[in-house]
Order: structure tokens, then C-alpha cells, then sequence
């Protein structure tokens, strides 16, 4: 069985069948972060780096209530996060190859995030 691959911008081998989606869904104790704009926007460019993803566009809005949508548009992938700040909760959304680059996206999120809970959802994309 022949496996595509794709070389990322750091010269790492990635086949196909690493392609995953992820929920990310995140309780914050700080409120404040999910209604902070620029540093979640930040957030989000810094985990797509850490992914080794390239940025082609974004979009984001923020609700009368303070709760943010941001959506990046990567390279054969995205990334988003809906802010549910009376919930103290925030949804992440992420496509991406390889568990490398997506572990390295998670780990700039929390970091970013400062979570107190995280649950995370992984799902294959591609069938073999």
C-alpha cells in the first residue's frame, strides 16, 4: 500500500493517514482571557507556528457579550476558537497533519490559555 506524504517547512515526513481533527474544549478559571480579541488572536498565530502551518487568512467577531470568533485559515488546514465567556469555556477547532505538529498547536494553546480543565477529541480524517 502506497501512503502519501508531504514534507513540512522543517523537513519532517508526514503520510496522509495523520490527517486528524480535534475539538478542543477548554475551562479557564481567568474569564478574562476569552474576551481578550488580541491575545487570543495571538494565541492562535502562535499555535499555528508552533504547527508548522502556514497562515493564508483570518476572520474574527466579538458578541455584544464579550465572546469571541476567530477563524484562521491555514494552509490544508484551519484553526478556530468560539469563546463562551459566561461559561468560562472556550471551543477549539483544529484541522491538521501529523500528531507532531498537532501536539506542538496544543501545547502553545495551554500555554496561551492558562486551562484549568482540557478535554480533547481526536479524529482520523483519513481512510485508508
Amino acid at each position: 500500500m502506497v501512503t502519501e506524504t508531504e514534507t513540512t517547512a522543517a523537513g519532517n515526513v508526514i503520510g496522509v493517514d495523520e490527517l486528524c481533527s480535534y475539538a478542543v474544549d477548554i475551562s479557564v478559571t481567568n474569564r478574562g482571557v476569552l474576551t481578550d480579541e488580541a491575545s487570543l488572536r495571538d494565541a492562535l498565530r502562535r499555535a499555528a507556528r508552533a504547527g508548522e502551518a502556514r497562515i493564508l487568512g483570518e476572520s474574527s467577531h466579538i458578541f455584544a457579550n464579550g465572546a469571541v470568533t476567530i477563524a484562521l485559515v491555514l494552509s490544508k488546514s484551519h484553526l478556530s476558537i468560539h469563546t463562551w465567556p459566561e461559561f468560562s469555556l472556550a471551543n477549539i477547532d483544529f484541522l491538521t497533519y501529523g500528531r507532531r505538529s498537532a501536539e506542538a498547536m496544543l501545547a502553545e494553546i495551554r500555554r496561551c490559555l492558562s486551562p484549568a480543565r482540557v478535554s480533547i477529541t481526536r479524529l482520523s480524517r483519513a481512510a485508508p
